[in-house]
């Protein structure tokens, strides 16, 4: 399983750094945790309880740059149910 197009569009953007921010996602509940440059390296997608805790699939991103800033390698890798 990998995320689709529409959902990589939208946590691919740049957000506040070192935070983590809920967000919504069609019918999903979403909780995205960000680097100390602002993009996201962790998401969980699901439902939310009462508690806010998501149900549903944990993803880590790979995100390599070189010492000038390009990017070597982004890719989401699943983790698993959570």
């Amino acid at each position: 399983m990998k995320p689709g197009d529409k959902l990589l569009k939208e946590i691919n953007k740049k957000y506040t750094p070192s935070t983590t921010i809920p967000l919504k996602f069609g019918r999903y509940d979403m909780v995205v945790k960000t680097n100390d440059e602002g993009y996201a390296i962790l998401l969980f997608i699901g439902k939310a309880d009462e508690d806010g805790i998501i149900k549903g699939n944990r993803f880590t991103r790979v995100l390599i740059k070189d010492s000038n800033g390009n990017t070597i390698k982004d890719h989401w890798d699943h983790k698993g149910k959570i």
